[in-house]
């Protein structure tokens, strides 16, 4: 038996929750977001659903009413809540490991972005969360090499390894940003050049030992300033300071 759902799977789960949020009367409207409302559905997307609730209905009652139906009628398991304005985002695992997004709004569905097809009701535009400035993208990773050579220091090596990894994950989304790619969750990183991402292979950890997680760290905070002269004026005035953070003393 594969590990994996297949798109009839998924095509199921989509119906079965659709048909659960129509027959409830506390659902006034439904929408699929993410890459199915832009024709950008693969073979190993997840199913996002969003659904607008009565003005005076509570999202976790309906959530809860939906996980009990989904878990005895799917086999479906709540992993996480995640608040988002007025919103809630439930998301579950089901058979297959496909993963289903669910959204709860009172009083529409929230349409929070380009990737959004109305399926029944009417919706709101919301305004979306501002993408992050390549400013913050650099101080991130700055702060994250920082906190690494420091836990390195307390002999914190595995929470030093957690840090330096970040601090590569920020410098490859600064990456994605200089190019117009989307920095998200890393979806824009295996579109970067060639040459970049090899730069960044480098700059993984290796083995959790001090000296190797200090080469890591420091091919990280090169990578960091050559991606960030140019575009960000910090970058400059931080080089030195940031290449000493990988000094072993």
């Amino acid at each position: 038996m594969s590990p994996f759902f297949s798109p009839e799977d998924r095509e199921r789960a989509r119906n079965h929750v659709l048909e659960l949020a129509r027959s409830d009367p506390r659902v006034v409207s439904g929408a699929v977001v993410g890459s199915a409302a832009l024709g950008d559905q693969d073979r190993w997307s997840d199913l996002d659903l969003t659904f607008g609730l009565g003005e005076d209905v509570a999202p976790s009652s309906v959530l809860e009413d939906w996980t009990d139906h989904l878990a005895s009628d799917c086999g479906a398991v709540h992993l996480f809540d995640l608040p988002s304005h007025t919103s809630v985002y439930r998301v579950f695992l089901f058979p297959g490991n496909l993963q289903v997004d669910l959204s709860v709004t009172p009083g529409f569905s929230a349409q929070y972005g380009p990737g959004f097809k109305l399926l029944f009701g009417s919706a709101h535009k919301s305004v979306p969360t501002a993408a992050p400035s390549a400013r913050d993208t650099f101080g991130y990773a700055a702060h994250h090499a920082v906190r690494g050579r420091f836990s390195v220091e307390r002999g914190r090596l595995w929470q030093g390894e957690f840090w330096i990894n970040d601090a590569l994950h920020e410098t490859l989304s600064l990456g994605c940003l200089r190019r117009g790619l989307n920095p998200s969750h890393g979806r824009g990183f295996d579109r970067l050049p060639p040459d970049v991402l090899a730069v960044a292979d480098e700059c993984l950890v290796r083995r959790v030992e001090r000296g190797e997680l200090l080469r890591a760290l420091g091919s990280t905070i090169d990578f960091l300033i050559d991606e960030a002269v140019g575009a960000v004026d910090a970058a400059a005035r931080l080089g030195s300071q940031l290449r000493d953070l990988a000094r072993d003393e």
